[in-house]
């Protein structure tokens, strides 16, 4: 009797069990690790690092108590990501409770008809790559279960739906051609036009979108041929489901109404975000507000509203904790003065290898220190002041060292435990980190191929401002 072999994906353990031991493992560094910092200086009212400053400080190792403390530090310092996971729960499920997202998903499926259900997911996932590329990470957290529903409508799962929803978003944000956090900070550190060469990128981010679409079809043909192949198994859908068949599905003035204040919502989020400086605490504040409309548009008393939002809590709580839980690593490395240390050893690699060879193993050393330091912005106020200078030694364009970070950065998007927004949007879809790296792995490393290429075809054209 032959047993089925287990693959090292199968044994991934529960993320917070990995966070866990990133913690500790970042506390023992810091015992092991020389400490060390680069100075920094105010550009703009932002601190950036000075490249070749690098030198070594007192060691400052973290024990285990304090590595627990920075857990709590770590909520402290990203309480906002939490609290936009609560909201849009909340929001969610008001129109859980009100029918209004089963009624406008029933019937948008029902007229495109079961027969286009591969339609769906192609524009689904190219929907929310837009979403990515024009509206941001965090600021779609909320959209992210929305997939879900039409995926489960269709006869797919939640991995489907997360694969449309977090795979797009994190595709079109990660490899955005005017990514404000990743492509602005480093074109003003490279002193370079902002945005330049939009035009190879935005082909690179499209053609890795349709790498998506296709992934997300072959999936979905392989459950519908084999539902024991899904991934989804065991995970509770309850709330997510249409509960009528399809012919039965109408949208009523209530759920007219409901969607108009959900559209509304957004659109004054996008506004804010755009034209006033909104992030994450004002676009929470939208959420709950959208929340509470709805729920007394759909004659709910304040008891009920506040009784549907208390249970929604229940399902993004491990979420939330784990979000915590993975700004506590950033926390414990800087506290021991190794984040920089790690940041300069990793870049210090780059200059004895060709051009092609440099550039490749750039996005390689960014995708590493992206684990460690999640947030586009922060890494590359940390590491392209010396990334920069390496690329003009080894003869690589400074477009080309952009574009290198913002692979390195965006990818890992897809896949890192220590991002907020990651676990945030996959906490809200249902989907366990680990079903996630199984569903996600093989796309992953098609994507980094693709990217190589698109590197190497960057290095060979001399990519620059256009």
């Amino acid at each position: 009797m032959t047993q089925n072999k287990i693959s090292w994906i199968d044994k991934i353990p529960h993320p917070l069990a990995i966070l866990f031991f990133m913690l500790i493992g970042a506390s023992v560094l810091t015992y092991i690790i020389p400490a060390g910092e680069f100075d920094r200086e105010l550009v703009d009212g932002v601190a950036r690092v000075v490249n070749g400053t690098f030198h070594s400080v007192d060691q400052t190792p973290v024990n285990l108590f304090d590595t627990v403390i920075a857990i709590g530090i770590g909520f402290q310092e990203i309480a906002d990501i939490v609290f936009i996971v609560f909201a849009s729960a909340a929001m969610f499920g008001i129109f859980e409770k009100n029918g209004m997202l089963e009624d406008v998903v029933g019937s948008f499926v029902k007229s495109l008809g079961l027969k286009r259900k591969y339609l769906i997911v192609g524009m689904m996932t190219y929907m929310y790559g837009l979403l990515g590329i024009f509206v941001g990470y965090e600021n779609n957290i909320a959209l992210a279960p929305i997939a879900v529903i039409v995926s489960l409508a269709i006869g797919g799962d939640v991995l489907l739906g997360a694969g449309m929803a977090v795979g797009g978003i994190s595709v079109g944000f990660g490899l955005a051609p005017f990514n404000p956090y990743t492509v602005g900070v480093g074109h003003q550190i490279a002193e370079m036009p902002l945005f330049s060469g939009w035009q190879f990128r935005s082909v690179l981010v499209f053609a890795l979108l349709t790498v998506l679409v296709y992934y997300n079809i072959s999936y979905f043909k392989k459950i519908l041929a084999n539902p024991e192949k899904s991934l989804s198994k065991g995970i509770d859908t309850h709330g997510l489901e249409l509960s009528k068949p399809l012919e039965e599905y109408k949208t009523s003035a209530r759920d007219k109404t409901v969607l108009g204040i959900f559209l509304l919502g957004l659109l004054v989020m996008l506004y804010g975000v755009f034209n006033l400086g909104w992030y994450i605490n004002e676009i929470s504040a939208i959420f709950i507000i959208i929340g509470i409309v709805s729920g007394l548009i759909s004659r709910m008393s304040i008891e009920e509203i506040s009784q549907v939002m208390s249970k929604s809590f229940e399902t993004c709580a491990l979420a939330a904790i784990l979000i915590g839980a993975a700004q506590g690593l950033k926390v414990v490395m800087d506290a021991g003065h190794i984040s920089d240390t790690i940041a300069h050893s990793f870049i210090g690699l780059l200059e004895s290898l060709p051009k092609t060879a440099s550039a490749v193993v750039m996005t390689m050393t960014q995708s590493i220190t992206n684990i460690f330091i999640p947030g586009g912005s922060g890494q590359a106020l940390v590491t392209l002041p010396i990334m920069i200078p390496v690329g003009d030694t080894v003869g690589i364009t400074r477009q080309c060292t952009i574009l290198a970070f913002q692979i390195g950065d965006g990818i890992t998007n897809i896949f890192t435990p220590t991002l907020g927004g990651l676990i945030a949007m996959l906490g809200l879809c249902r989907v366990p980190y680990g079903s996630w790296i199984k569903y996600i792995f093989k796309f992953t490393a098609m994507a980094y191929v693709v990217c190589w290429i698109a590197m190497a075809i960057a290095v060979a054209i001399n990519y620059g401002p256009m």
